[in-house]
């Protein structure tokens, strides 16, 4: 995948040009010389913006059953407190 940078100026000349470039990799679009829009391709853009799953499919861990974890025990009696 190759990224192609053009200038805003350059993209409204030829746009077609930047279509092109964005089914070889992302295009950005510069403006005054910093980077200010992305033109991917539709298929990356949509790859991009799927959701993956819900949350427990987010936040699971196939290759997790090796961890150890032991938190501290919580210590919840009361304490003499001076004022």
């Amino acid at each position: 995948m190759s990224v192609t940078t053009i200038t805003g100026r350059e993209f409204n000349q030829d746009s077609s040009r930047a279509k092109r470039a964005a089914g070889q990799g992302p295009v950005i679009i510069t403006d005054r010389g910093r980077p200010a829009h992305v033109l991917p391709t539709i298929e990356e853009y949509r790859r991009l913006t799927t959701p993956k799953g819900g949350i427990l499919e987010m936040l699971a861990m196939p290759d997790g059953d090796d961890i150890e974890f032991d938190p501290p025990r919580l210590d919840l009696r009361p304490r003499d407190v001076e004022f």
